[in-house]
């Protein structure tokens, strides 16, 4: 029932009630007025007629004056009732920001239509805002609610019919009623992208916004509402894998990737618990290649059943849960623990963006510096271009903590991402390590040995330390050497070992 069905009920209700409690008191009129008579006769004794009906009708017309008034007033009182809730079911049904359904109306609508796609089949897209955290950060949360307004705005100009709720936070759910076929979907989904993409002023600035969409079909893929929201969330994700700003439906392989997730997500989950996990621990080199600087802490996991497994299986699954900062939290304490009896002047720890948006990752690593008895001055946090660093956001506080208590940052795979010079012109680093793809193709690559050259003169100049990762070679060692590295690490020099076979070479040394 939408607002005027609902004013024109209430009017009706409140008429009808009015009506009938005008007939009542005009009953309880009557017995009043005969009172006043009879009052009126007791008092005088034997009063003219006359008077007698002018008292008994000035009481009537008083009372019914003072009724008029009170019904006027209830029937004032009755509308303003009736409008409140109406705003109220208003309130309950939409989302005050964006004017979308709201979720709990969206998802009985979803349920109402996945019911009836054996007769109509329906398309349905989740729809995600691409960087609104950035966005609120950097241009304040009215930025970020104006984006959100535009994408339901813009849906709604590219696909008039289509019902738009918001699912929570950035997140949206699009009904396309009627579309049976993928590919209209995705031509649907891209269109609405298109639009989004073109520039909005917002925040007094010129602004290209972008969204990520995740398509499934009912009957198609499912015909229960909340595993159709599942499968294209499946879709939204892989979209958001392979680079954002895209639309992607649902395939059959997804499910399986999926499913081998949660078995890593499980097992992994057990194994920190159970402390299966292992550290490897790489050695890194001064300028001459041969005096111990420090190491590098790698994690590895070699299962009971299914063997080694892979940090690149594994590291990724945990970054989309909690489990991240467990793992990342047992790495830095088994390394601190470990670290006496390496003997190593420094250790460094890998850390992902995802920990470092946790806004108590600084103090839980002071924590495990203070718990271990290890200096913060024997750490290196190594970090890449990945982590989105911004003045006083989170990332960068935590980082800033990190350095308070003595903790070195790197940059780690420096020249893989394309934000390099800005991070070298807006942030401090004390270490830059050189990606291994720089140093796979020195010899052959002119260019390559070029920037080598000026990423090393950039540290003499900064007097920051310049790692050559991944050597492997005596000619890429030499080169490097040549262009000013002033550290080394690789498999020529040094391959990650356990604690145990490091202590093994250090006693046959």
């Amino acid at each position: 029932m939408d607002k005027v069905e609902s004013r024109t009920a209430a009017t009706i209700l409140i008429d009808r009630h009015t009506r009938i409690a005008a007939i009542a008191i005009g009953f309880m009129a009557l017995p009043v007025g005969l009172m006043v008579l009879a009052l009126l006769h007791q008092g005088v004794g034997n009063p003219p007629a006359s008077l007698m009906v002018g008292a008994a009708a000035v009481s009537m017309i008083v009372l019914f004056a003072l009724l008029r008034g009170s019904f006027v007033l209830l029937r004032r009182n009755l509308y303003l009732f009736a409008d409140e809730r109406i705003a109220a079911a208003d309130r309950a049904r939409l989302d005050t920001l964006t004017g979308a359904l709201s979720r709990a109306v969206f998802l009985e609508t979803l349920k109402l239509e996945v019911a009836g796609s054996s007769r109509a089949p329906i398309a349905y897209l989740q729809a995600d805002m691409d960087h609104l955290k950035a966005l609120n950060d950097g241009d304040g949360h009215a930025a970020g609610d104006a984006a959100l307004l535009h994408l339901v705005r813009t849906i709604r100009m590219v696909v008039p019919d289509a019902i738009v709720g918001r699912l929570g936070g950035d997140e949206f759910g699009v009904l396309l009623p009627g579309c049976e076929d993928k590919q209209e979907a995705l031509q649907i989904g891209t269109a609405v992208l298109t639009a989004f993409n073109r520039p909005i002023g917002i925040a007094g600035r010129e602004l290209r916004l972008s969204a990520t969409i995740g398509v499934a079909l009912a009957p198609e893929d499912s015909t229960y509402p909340d595993e159709l929201i599942a499968l294209a969330d499946l879709a939204l994700y892989e979209a958001k894998r392979t680079g954002r700003g895209r639309v992607v439906a649902f395939d059959k392989e997804m499910q399986i990737e999926a499913r081998h997730k949660r078995f890593v997500k499980r097992e992994l989950r057990a194994a920190i618990l159970l402390d299966e996990l292992d550290l490897h621990y790489q050695p890194i080199f001064g300028a001459d290649a041969r005096t111990l600087v420090g190491h590098e802490a790698l994690v590895r996991w070699q299962h009971k059943v299914r063997g080694t497994v892979p940090p690149s299986e594994f590291i990724h699954v945990a970054e989309e849960s909690d489990l991240i900062n467990r793992l990342g939290e047992w790495v830095l304490r088994r390394a601190c623990l470990d670290l006496p009896a390496l003997g190593t002047p420094s250790m460094s720890i890998n850390v992902s963006a995802v920990q470092l948006r946790r806004p108590e990752f600084a103090q839980r690593f002071g924590a495990i510096l203070a718990e271990t008895g290890v200096s913060g001055q024997k750490i290196t946090v190594e970090i890449t271009e990945t982590v989105p660093l911004q003045s006083n956001a989170v990332e960068d506080l935590n980082l800033k903590a990190l350095r308070a208590m003595g903790v070195r940052v790197a940059i780690d795979d420096f020249g893989a991402g394309h934000a390099s010079l800005q991070y070298l012109k807006k942030f401090s680093f004390d270490i830059i390590k050189i990606d291994r793809s720089y140093i796979n193709s020195l010899a052959e690559s002119p260019v390559d040995h070029v920037l080598v050259k000026a990423i090393c003169e950039i540290g003499r100049h900064s007097n920051v330390d310049i790692v050559a990762e991944g050597v492997e070679t005596e000619e890429q060692l030499r080169m490097l050497k040549a262009a000013g590295c002033s550290r080394f690490q690789g498999y020529l020099l040094g391959r990650p070992m356990p604690l145990r076979r490091q202590l093994a070479m250090t006693e046959a040394a």
